[in-house]
């Protein structure tokens, strides 16, 4: 494969220093790219298997409009969700603008008017801290604030101590964020999701468990709900709607706990009843048979980005081959002005927007402004390949998805051939 890359890349004009790198990074990612495919194998197999019991006809395609009344399709899409997800029930709508809105949705209908809720994987990211943490960290008629969140400064997880201190007043929610989000902090893999759930069932019983699925689905071969958690929320434009879902969130769990979310979207008594899919089961179901090829064509293009960039010095986690919990990689480019040469190179091989150069902003739920390269087919799908960078210390960007691995390769080389003649130009990076 290095020399049919190489001369696929003859025409971008890479710097030789980067072709080298790329070079060496293929030579040592056979053993890597082996296992994707062997887990890709395995999950696959669940999938299909799934798909050949929900007996699926062209009737389960054609989808609803008005109130979304008597969806076939839809109804067999969330038990074909519930079932990959060891779940009891799911709940799957377009009407959720995003898996942002999904968790808050479903925070606040287990929460009620005074529940309180702990954050046991420290702070979580910046949308939901405005939409979700600031809220409840405002004093009412009956508390001094309704939150929580174990410390997690350093190590793979956060401390058994610090988390037992997040649950010491038996919150009502226990909250565990799977992926790093914008944190330079790893991710967090099911058996480490699993010892948290045990902490929470040791220490506080009561307490409901819900895990932002968001980025990790069909990473591994269990999820969440497979270890106890008593409901995962997760968006239709990362893994699970595998680049094809035109929107939508999921949530997934108990089924009394599902309803209740229902309810709280639409309202009570018709909760999962209603809810029009315009056409979209065609490209839903399409998208989730396909999702856990593309999620390890994801992976294989972020094990191809860790071996590139720590060729040429740069910091990555998680390092190449390294087990994956999500599609998410970081890289610390150390500098706004290297973080600025990245999204510059990866949004030139974008499919939509290659012309476009990407400027820092104010992004709605983020404090900082951001740097993002995107050119997605479904507008945000952060499946298809993009990377955001908040303008802030460490100075990371997070590189996300790809469902191509030829494309992923020649834009992870683009990006970081702009880094390196940053570097050679400047003769060091600044912070």
């Amino acid at each position: 494969m290095r020399k049919a890359l190489r001369q696929a890349a003859a025409p971008f004009g890479f710097a030789p220093e980067v072709l080298a790198a790329a070079d060496a990074a293929l030579s040592a990612l056979g053993d890597a790219w082996q296992r994707r495919d062997a887990q890709a194998v395995s999950i696959s197999a669940k999938v299909v298997h799934c798909f050949a019991q929900a007996r699926l006809s062209e009737e389960h395609l054609a989808g609803s409009t008005g109130y979304g009344y008597h969806d076939p399709g839809r109804d067999a899409y969330e038990k074909l969700l519930a079932q990959l997800f060891g779940a009891e029930a799911a709940f799957v709508r377009l009407q959720f603008a995003s898996g942002t809105h999904a968790i808050v949705l479903a925070s606040h209908a287990l929460l009620g008017p005074e529940g309180r809720l702990a954050s046991l994987t420290g702070a979580p990211y910046d949308t939901l801290q405005l939409a979700l943490v600031e809220p409840l960290n405002r004093a009412t008629a009956h508390s001094q604030g309704r939150y929580r969140e174990a410390v997690w400064e350093t190590g793979s997880m956060p401390d058994a101590y610090s988390v037992a201190g997040a649950l010491r007043d038996q919150p009502d929610v226990a909250f565990i964020q799977r992926s790093r989000g914008y944190a330079p902090r790893p991710s967090l893999s099911i058996a480490q999701i699993a010892e948290l759930i045990g902490h929470v069932k040791e220490t506080s019983p009561g307490s409901l468990i819900i895990v932002d699925n968001c980025y990790g689905e069909f990473v591994e071969a269990r999820e969440p709900c497979d270890v106890g958690a008593d409901l995962v929320v997760g968006s239709l434009i990362k893994n699970p709607g595998g680049g094809m879902a035109p929107g939508g969130a999921y949530v997934a769990g108990r089924a009394e706990l599902v309803e209740r979310i229902a309810d709280a979207l639409f309202a009570p008594g018709l909760g999962r009843k209603v809810g029009p899919t315009y056409g979209a089961m065609r490209a839903l179901f399409a998208g989730l048979h396909r999702a856990p090829k593309l999620v390890a064509e994801s992976l294989k293009i972020l094990d191809f980005a860790a071996a590139l960039f720590s060729q040429l010095g740069y910091e990555v986690d998680p390092a190449m081959g390294a087990h994956r919990t999500d599609i998410i990689q970081a890289i610390r480019l150390r500098s706004v002005e290297a973080l600025a040469a990245f999204t510059e190179g990866l949004q030139a091989c974008m499919p939509v927007n290659a012309h476009a150069r990407p400027e820092p902003g104010s992004v709605p739920g983020y404090r900082d402004a951001v740097l993002m390269a995107m050119g997605s087919f479904i507008s945000g799908s952060t499946m298809e390949l993009s990377c955001d960078a908040p303008l802030r210390r460490p100075y990371e960007v997070y590189l996300q998805g790809g469902i191509d691995l030829a494309h992923g390769m020649l834009a992870c080389m683009s990006a970081a051939s702009r880094v390196f003649a940053l570097g050679r130009h400047s003769g060091t990076a600044r912070e």
